[in-house]
């Protein structure tokens, strides 16, 4: 698809209002995306397993403006709490999609949100709230002109949520989603995220993530700060072929249930995320010293145990641990004796794979 084919052209404005709700998840990516181009598309393509418990729930109430103007018209709350700081991010979001929701300006909107984890935590709330955005002022297309199929439907919001966060795009569905063209993913686009095409073996079936809160704090660096990083770093290019190669790998270890593979790719992937960020420059260092210590205990444990516990991080502090559903007791026990005493008042999060965002 074009960019051309998301413009609509036979919207009906005349609606005077009314309310959409919907929940969308965040993503964890195992392959990751560093770096991008002009209008939000991925300099490297990447494969993120889509969450389950870690999500956003956003109701998006428009009512007609009763004279019409040239702004934008909104309040944005979260958890009940006007929040202005929020509006210039949403401000920007909906002039990158106004060409493609031409409405946007013939309604005044109340966006109230609310996330089931920490904001700005290294979770992915960008990725949620943007996601869960974006299937909202679909629902108003779609209530706008009912000819939109199912298949328009996601892939347009996918294509929307990216202009608001780019790993937003990977949120849309589940359990698997792929981003940015890659010639052994059928279908993959740099505009919206696909779900993976292919068979999964069972080992990867209900695959659990437990999130260490390390540090719940605001980050250091903001992800798009990080991003634009990557125009002139030394090691750009190499990382760009090594997320390509990466992905046609996970293809053949997803396909063959290959444990110890998928562990190796997906830790190293994580590792180098941050090792581009501590050789951009300026250079930063996101991870924190419980960081480091629940990454060398993990090494310890599955050499112990023979267990096939992983980790990954995004970008941030916490520790996303990832392991088969048929190991998870003795995986848990060790989480919860040995881990959360590095977690910042020893929070974390249970999660798993699910399949993307809900309409409530």
């Amino acid at each position: 698809m074009t960019i051309e084919q998301f413009i609509p052209t036979n919207l009906n404005t005349n609606a005077n209002g009314g309310a959409v709700t919907w929940s969308s998840p965040s993503n964890i990516a195992l392959v990751k995306y560093w770096g991008k181009k002009e209008h939000q598309i991925p300099e490297n393509q990447s494969i993120s397993f889509t969450l389950n418990t870690c999500k956003t729930i956003t109701k998006l109430s428009y009512s007609k403006k009763e004279t019409s103007n040239n702004n934008f018209s909104f309040k944005v709350f979260l958890d009940g709490d006007h929040k202005e700081d929020f509006e210039p991010k949403i401000k920007t979001f909906f002039e990158r999609i106004e060409p493609y929701l031409p409405f946007l300006k013939a309604y005044h909107f109340k966006i109230e949100t609310e996330n089931t984890f920490p904001h700005s935590s290294g979770i992915a709330s960008s990725a949620s709230g943007m996601s869960a955005l974006a299937m909202c002022l679909m629902s108003i297309e779609k209530e706008l002109n009912p000819e939109v199929s199912d298949e328009y439907f996601i892939k347009k919001g996918s294509f929307l949520a990216r202009l608001g966060s780019g790993s937003a795009c990977r949120s849309i569905e589940g359990d698997l989603v792929v981003w940015g063209k890659h010639n052994d993913i059928e279908g993959s686009s740099d505009l919206f995220g696909v779900k993976y095409p292919y068979q999964v073996h069972d080992n990867f079936k209900n695959y659990q993530d437990t999130i260490l809160l390390v540090d719940k704090g605001e980050k250091q660096v903001s992800s798009t700060v990080g991003h634009n990083l990557m125009h002139g770093h030394p090691f750009a290019q190499e990382r760009f072929k090594q997320a390509e190669k990466n992905i046609t790998k996970l293809k053949t270890i997803l396909a063959c249930g290959d444990l110890e593979a998928f562990i190796a790719l997906v830790e190293s992937e994580a590792l180098t995320l941050h090792a581009m960020m501590m050789t951009s420059m300026p250079y930063f260092i996101l991870m924190k010293p419980n960081t480091l210590e629940i990454i060398n205990k993990i090494w310890s444990f599955r050499k112990q145990s023979g267990l096939h516990i992983s980790f990954t991080l995004d970008a941030g502090a916490n520790v996303h641990i990832l392991y088969p559903e048929n190991e998870a007791e003795a995986i848990l026990e060790f989480i919860k004796t040995e881990l959360v005493a590095y977690c910042q008042n020893g929070h974390y999060i249970c999660d798993r794979i699910g399949f993307g965002a809900k309409k409530l």
